[in-house]
């Protein structure tokens, strides 16, 4: 019945800075943008498959504001440099008690992106139980 993630949304005050973190830094395609009065109003950002990030422009609401988004990578080393070149911060990478590579970093409007690069052993495939200490 689930089948995957479709999409996440996002509030922003600077479009044109999101598409530039989204599409110019991580290389990520820009699906299609929604327009309002004739104004650019917010885009879909393609993650692969059927997955999206949904962007429009605004405040972000004050309840249910979203606390990260989690997005899966095959080369994390590429990802962490792509940022950095691009002038973000992104942690080092660590292994997580998941057995999960795992980097974080805030888009332009402070939301935390977690990237996860898997390893054979990732629970999220294997099962198990993941000891945490935060």
């Amino acid at each position: 019945m689930i089948k995957r993630l479709a999409h996440i949304c996002i509030h922003t005050n600077d479009l044109a800075e999101t598409q530039r973190f989204f599409c110019d830094s991580l290389v990520l395609e820009k699906g299609f943008e929604f327009e309002k009065d004739g104004d650019l109003f917010g885009f879909y950002i393609k993650l692969g498959g059927k997955t999206f990030i949904e962007v429009f422009k605004g405040e972000p609401a004050e309840v249910g504001n979203i606390d990260h988004i989690a997005i899966e990578t095959d080369d994390i080393d590429q990802v962490i440099s792509e940022l950095r070149a691009n002038g973000y911060e992104a942690t080092d990478k660590k292994l997580g008690g998941d057995y999960t590579w795992q980097s974080w970093t805030r888009d332009p409007n402070g939301v935390r992106i977690e990237f996860h690069q898997y390893t054979e052993d990732s629970l999220q495939f294997k099962g198990g139980v993941c000891q945490v200490d935060w």
